[in-house]
């Protein structure tokens, strides 16, 4: 019996093989069997992946390293490369760079060296150079700065590939011009060890950084090129006042105490209160009489609350602009009291693991010492913890979360409430008989008991993506459809469990353009994505392989795009290397322009043969695509290639190889199809601008698609966009699955499948 079927969407991805004989799930109906390094579009198609552009090599290649984003808007992004004990800066796809020194000659010899004017750097720094005349086989690469001469205004260049001297005796003789700017670079204290259980939260050019192990710090962007790393000191940020000056308007024999606080000019933050003063005069209760009390200045200040001592209690009595102010028996009001000062987070055992924003308050809990504590500045300030007496509703927050189980706070998410994820449950805190989140308002309510790991989640469109406690699924958490006020927390990774089962997942980042997709690290270095668009029930995952091991992901936006940038693990000309890589855009509407290599660089100008800069390749067999044409395969050697043939557009780099392969055939009826030999002997892919791609009935048995039809010789085959037939090779089996596989450094999107199936016995 023959058959024709059409697979029209692919938007379910990959669906484990335990699902198989779900045939009742509509997931199946859109599902694949295999997707790597293809992924799938919300709206159905499917289409391999873009190449990962290479960016830099990090530091130190023997420590493990971590990105992290900073965006201070959608114009000014950053991804932050966190390693030992330093952070360096990566943005467009290129590495933050300061002003860079002058040069003023470069010696042929081994190794170079290079004369300059400035400031001098230090050994180990490492140097972009440019712009030189001469000696321009040096311009575009990165060296490290290597026995400094301060008196000569000299230092030789070593390789930042593994540190070997950089031999310029047989470059071009050096003529005049060129800089060399450093990476730009900061010391910080966190360790190898420790960097992937950093928590992080942004607030404008501020980002809070939280360790049980380090003191909470703040990285803040004060320029370009300058960044500075500080601990947090839970103050207020307007200085306290010195005692303040009182007197009395008459003799007598009664005393009076007063304080000051000042107010900061544009917060209007208190401060903590002054010394006292006292002063013996006469009574406040004669007619006439009053006491003067003029408070000390202070910086930054506008105003200053004045406070009376009344029975005990420090009571508020008025306010001023610093001048003079008169107490004429003015009664204390002890229902308003000055800030209590209180520093929780200081000390070891003290530092807190978690952070976050809420309420226009920045949040922090799970220390060492009271694991299940959580603590929120005043309202409207960074970090100012005091509290006052009694209680008032802008005062700092402070509670222990009550559970069976003692387990610590690891991560605080602020959607419309307030919530923890701990490393046994999920738990809300709204606001009891307020609207507004208080002292005395606050009530803590676990409505979750899977946990979360210490793997910071990512926020993506309304909902909270985590990694389950036990490292191996992944978690959804969103408000309830029906009942806002109540939150559902699912796993969407039950259809792919064989994706997760036996690994761990050790880091996210969510990119919300051009396709919302959120990417995962698993612990073989496998990169995870899943394309995630809730509202229309789409949860597609695939999976991404490279030549080497992916560690770290995230993502920033750049342009009209989302960047993600991955921090992958390559063995390369006999060394294990780490680089900082940004997937390439798949946005092209020039041929040329594909870019479809791992680890990869352009070249874009005048048509050449000799494409050079390509150092971090040194050894490797590399794929091509030159003027939009594939070309043979060739290895890097001195940094450079050589083409058959000049080109002005040419994109180098590690090959990548996409598989796409679909599931058990079964047909829109219960059980048809199931147990019964079947073989796919014709195969139409609808596919929009694709080329070499191979189908067939498993990976070792592929037919090329066809690859010219009328372009002019010598000019690259053009893109196809339409329907292929494709006769693959005849193999009978149960299962009737298609297999794609694109090998060539071009894109493929498949929009739809339809295969002709004789279906026996």
């Amino acid at each position: 019996m023959n058959l024709k079927t059409l697979a029209r969407s692919f938007s379910g991805g990959i669906i484990g093989p335990e699902l198989y004989g779900r045939v009742d799930l509509a997931k199946l109906q859109t599902g694949l069997a295999e997707a790597n390094n293809f992924w799938v579009l919300p709206h159905g198609p499917v289409q391999n992946r873009p190449g990962f552009q290479y960016v830099n090599e990090v530091k130190d290649s023997t420590k493990k390293v971590r990105v992290v984003p900073f965006s201070f808007n959608t114009e000014q992004t950053f991804v932050l490369e966190f390693g030992d004990q330093y952070i360096r800066w990566h943005t467009n796809g290129g590495t933050l760079l300061e002003t860079g020194l002058t040069i003023t000659g470069i010696s042929k010899a081994n190794p170079g060296v290079l004369t300059y004017t400035g400031t001098d750097p230090a050994n180990g720094d490492w140097m972009y150079l440019s712009s030189i005349v001469g000696m321009a086989e040096l311009n575009g690469r990165y060296a490290k700065v290597k026995n400094v001469n301060a008196v000569a205004n000299t230092f030789e260049l070593s390789d930042t590939h593994g540190g070997a001297n950089i031999d310029t005796s047989g470059f071009t003789a050096y003529t005049s011009g060129g800089t060399a700017a450093r990476v730009y670079e900061i010391a910080t204290p966190y360790l190898e060890a420790d960097l992937f259980d950093l928590h992080f939260v942004q607030s404008a050019d501020v980002l809070t950084i939280v360790h049980p192990t380090y003191a909470p710090r703040e990285l803040r962007r004060l320029g370009a090129t300058n960044w500075q790393l500080s601990t947090i000191s839970f103050i207020p940020t307007i200085g306290t006042p010195t005692a303040p000056t009182v007197t009395s308007s008459g003799a007598g024999s009664t005393t009076y105490t007063y304080k000051t606080t000042a107010l900061a000019s544009d917060t209007l933050e208190e401060s903590y209160a002054s010394p006292s003063t006292a002063v013996t005069g006469v009574a406040l209760t004669t007619s006439g009489s009053y006491n003067t009390i003029t408070p000390a200045t202070v910086t930054g200040a506008v105003r200053y609350n004045i406070y009376k001592l009344a029975s005990g209690l420090w009571g508020y009595i008025g306010q001023t602009d610093g001048s003079a102010f008169k107490d004429d028996n003015i009664t204390a009001d002890v229902s308003q009291t000055p800030p209590e000062p209180n520093d929780p987070l200081s000390g070891a055992g003290n530092f807190p693991g978690a952070v976050g924003y809420h309420g226009q308050r920045r949040c922090f809990g799970g220390t060492n010492n009271k694991p299940q504590n959580f603590w929120a500045t005043r309202s409207a300030t960074e970090n100012n913890l005091s509290y006052s007496i009694p209680t008032r509703d802008d005062d700092a927050i402070a509670f222990r979360v009550t559970a069976r189980e003692v387990n610590r706070i690891r991560h605080i998410v602020s959607l419309d409430q307030l919530l923890f994820l701990t490393s046994g449950g999920e738990w809300k805190v709204a606001p009891q008989n307020s609207d507004v989140l208080t002292p005395t308002s606050a009530d803590p309510k676990q409505f979750g008991a899977e946990g979360a790991s210490n793997v910071q989640p990512v926020i993506a469109a309304s909902s909270v993506i985590y990694v389950q406690e036990s490292g191996s699924r992944l978690r959804e958490m969103k408000a309830n459809i029906y009942d806002t006020s109540s939150l559902d927390v699912r796993d969407i990774s039950i259809l792919a469990p064989h994706l997760f089962d036996d690994y761990s997942v050790g880091d996210l980042a969510y990119a919300k353009t051009p396709n919302k997709m959120v990417w995962c690290v698993r612990s073989d270095g496998t990169l995870l994505g899943l394309t995630y668009l809730p509202e229309h029930d789409v949860l597609g995952w695939h999976t991404h392989t490279t030549d080497g091991s992916f560690e770290s992901v995230a993502c920033v936006k750049e342009g009209s795009e989302h960047a993600l940038y991955t921090v992958a693990k390559r063995h390369i000309n006999s060394r294990d290397v780490r680089y900082i890589e940004r997937l390439h855009s798949r946005r092209f509407s020039d041929p040329a322009d594909a870019f479809f290599v791992d680890a990869g660089l352009t070249y874009s100008g005048t048509a050449t043969s000799t494409i050079t800069g390509l150092w971090h390749l040194e050894g490797e067999e590399v794929a091509v695509l030159a003027d939009a044409g594939e070309h043979n395969r060739v290895t890097v050697t001195d940094g450079a290639i050589e083409l058959d043939a000049k080109a002005s557009t040419v994109h180098v780099g590690l090959p990548i190889t996409a598989d796409l392969k679909t599931l058990p055939l079964s047909f829109e009826a219960e059980a048809a199809g199931q147990g019964l030999t079947k073989n796919v002997s014709e195969v139409y892919l609808r596919v929009k601008d694709s080329l070499g791609y191979e189908v067939g009935p498993n990976f070792d048995e592929l037919q090329p698609t066809t690859q010219r039809s009328g372009e002019d010789y010598g000019a690259p085959p053009e893109f196809v966009t339409g329907v292929e037939q494709i006769t693959i090779m005849p193999e009978w089996g149960q299962d009737a699955q298609v297999c794609v596989r694109q090998s060539a450094p071009l894109p493929v999107t498949i929009l739809s499948m339809a295969f002709e199936v004789t279906v026996g016995a």
